[in-house]
């Protein structure tokens, strides 16, 4: 199962088969969406969190740290190497800014205000992943312009178009690396259960992808998006151990379950992968983008940590916090 992405004519196809859900789940979650009356979005506003910028001008003494600025974006220096994944500072995660799901709290960190960033990763080309705004707000800036920009088969055209030189952008297979920073880190693309499209037209056109972030003395795995399938087991037999396993746990439900495994199925995931280091719950927290309450995937996945004894790694949105091996972590920003 571990292998390159295949194709169907034009578009990519899951490792495993996948139901991705067309307009006919659209019209079954229509009537839940209106009869549910969980607290989807904050009722009390969050924050503020703010990034201190200063803790960037020394290097995190354990090797590993890592900035969550919600969801699925994030700030990992690793090793000597600084990566920005998954960028997502737009107001909305949707095609216009006047409409979709809103930002629960505002970015801890202007862009203005980033570390020297090596790479930036995208793993698909979702917007709640990438960010218009937030790319060619990037790529306008002149402390990017060295910067390596590595994605999935496919989504360099999308970044070209937002304004990020071809000559910065590498695309990769699953299966596939790339080495950065003169060689400090290799990223690897691995294949992950989910799909793709900026529209409902142009679903599976691009690759969507897992990475793995592999520096001289730490393995970071970023789930990205995905569903649970079997191949987890053979990621981490052939990648592993890892440091830190960052998987998703919210925008989960029945009727997606094939592309999305919320906390449960990430647990899950987390023991396949090899079951070591420590568990990063993402894409929670920031965006209202399911049926359930905001804060109901954290709150399960304690539950299944306190049974299964998985060490989590939660840090507050913004806070820039070391890694440690084997020291659990767990803030309450969210209560």
């Amino acid at each position: 199962m571990l292998r390159k992405a295949r194709r169907s004519g034009q578009k990519f196809l899951n490792p495993v088969l996948t139901s991705v859900g067309e307009w006919s789940t659209i019209l079954k979650v229509l009537p839940l969406y209106l009869k549910s009356k969980e607290e989807k979005v904050p009722r009390k506003p969050l924050g503020p969190f703010r990034t201190d910028v200063e803790v960037y001008r020394q290097p995190p003494a354990s090797g590993l740290r890592v900035t969550w600025m919600g969801h699925s974006s994030l700030l990992v220096e690793i090793d000597g190497t600084n990566v920005l994944i998954d960028p997502v500072w737009d107001e909305r995660a949707s095609p216009v800014q006047w409409a979709g799901p809103k930002r629960f709290f505002p970015a801890p960190l202007s862009l203005d205000h980033l570390p020297r960033i090596d790479v930036v990763l995208v793993s698909h080309d979702h917007y709640d992943h990438l960010g218009e705004a937030t790319i060619r707000k990037l790529s306008r800036m002149d402390s990017m312009r060295q910067t390596r920009w590595v994605t999935s088969l496919g989504v360099g055209a999308i970044l070209q178009r937002f304004g990020v030189a071809r000559a910065q952008i590498s695309e990769l297979d699953w299966t596939e690396s790339v080495t950065v920073a003169e060689g400090a880190l290799e990223i690897t693309a691995v294949p992950a259960r989910h799909f793709s499209g900026r529209k409902m037209g142009n679903r599976f056109e691009t690759l969507w992808s897992a990475f793995v972030l592999k520096g001289a003395a730490h393995k970071v795995y970023f789930g990205a998006d995905s569903g649970w399938w079997e191949g987890f087991a053979e990621i981490g037999a052939a990648y592993g151990p890892f440091d830190l396993t960052m998987l998703e746990i919210g925008a989960f439900h029945e009727l997606w379950a094939d592309i999305h495994m919320g906390p449960d199925g990430a647990a899950r995931a987390f023991a396949a992968l090899g079951g070591t280091g420590l568990m990063m719950p993402i894409h929670w927290g920031l965006f209202d983008l399911a049926l359930h309450g905001w804060r109901q995937p954290t709150e399960r996945l304690l539950e299944i940590a306190a049974e299964q004894e998985i060490l989590l790694w939660m840090p507050e949105p913004g806070r820039p916090t070391e890694v440690v091996r084997e020291t659990e972590l767990r803030s309450d920003w969210w209560r």
